[in-house]
């Protein structure tokens, strides 16, 4: 029986457009699968629609196309998957595995900014005028994982033993939730997302077990910073990706990732180096650091 390719995703917020952090990421997702005749998939992070902005997806799948990263399938929008993700709720709700929580965000920072389990055997009920956060009691979360990348990792128990929000008191779905359901849904295999993200590995891996499938392995790209813990983000209005200059910024992409270019290549086309990049590309260069300054 011939193994099934693996599948890879990059999975944008479209509150902005892309800037050179973004291409950092939709490029090592896109060079890990394809470099092994994978699948790339492209699904917008939209569950958060109040931070969205009105065509930035459109601009953001553009992008993609200028920078020659195409992906394979239709686009994925959280906003249009929310009975899944309540299907999925209501599954670990009748496993007795979520609870109502009012506590608010000041009483969590004087438990030292984790929440410490308060809420847990109080029964609280949702209603219309105290609605409440949905927490996930989720014991015995892994506290290590070995990252593609980095290699071995080693998390905070503390961090880990967080009963952690899946449903929001405003009625959204949470992060944790929804980026697990998709990636199980689309069958990703391999996950390569930048540093910030590390330490939500091994929660992510726990709701795979309880919903019944297989994570993905997971690696971390150090992030683009400005400066130190600075990372670039839309937030911090971080420029918007410049299709005229693809090319330089593809070939700063790739030595940001530690993949080596030939002098030729900045005359080469657009398709052309991404061809190059997908045949040389070597995960075992990228760095092995959470963060580097950009010049």
């Amino acid at each position: 029986m011939l193994a099934s390719p693996p599948v890879g995703r990059f999975a944008p917020s479209p509150s902005g457009p892309l800037h050179f952090g973004s291409l950092v990421a939709a490029l090592a997702s896109y060079l890990q699968v394809k470099s092994s005749q994978g699948l790339w998939l492209v699904r917008m992070e939209d569950i958060d629609e109040p931070r969205c902005q009105p065509g930035a997806a459109d601009t953001i799948l553009r992008t993609l196309e200028q920078f020659g990263l195409l992906w394979d399938g239709p686009v994925w929008y959280q906003s249009q998957r929310k009975a899944r993700y309540q299907a999925i709720f209501e599954q670990l709700q009748q496993q007795g595995l979520l609870y109502g929580c009012d506590c608010p965000r000041k009483s969590i920072t004087a438990m030292g900014g984790l929440y410490n389990g308060y809420c847990r055997h109080r029964q609280l009920s949702n209603s219309p005028s105290q609605p409440l956060a949905w927490r996930l009691h989720c014991p015995a979360v892994a506290t290590e994982f070995t990252d593609l990348v980095l290699g071995k990792q080693q998390l905070d128990p503390v961090f880990c033993e967080e009963d952690y929000v899946i449903k929001r008191r405003d009625g959204l779905f949470a992060y944790q939730l929804v980026v697990v359901v998709d990636d199980m849904d689309q069958g990703v295999t391999e996950v390569m997302r930048g540093a910030d993200l590390l330490t939500m590995t091994t929660r992510q891996q726990q709701l795979f077990a309880l919903l019944g499938a297989t994570a993905p392995r997971y690696g971390h790209i150090p992030l683009a910073s400005s400066s130190p813990g600075q990372k670039l983000s839309k937030q911090n209005h971080a420029p918007a990706l410049d299709a005229c200059q693809a090319v330089p910024l593809l070939l700063q992409a790739l030595q940001y990732l530690g993949q080596p270019t030939p002098a030729e290549l900045q005359s080469a086309s657009v398709a052309e180096l991404i061809a190059f990049a997908v045949s040389n590309w070597h995960l075992e260069l990228v760095p092995k650091q959470t963060e580097i300054l950009l010049n």
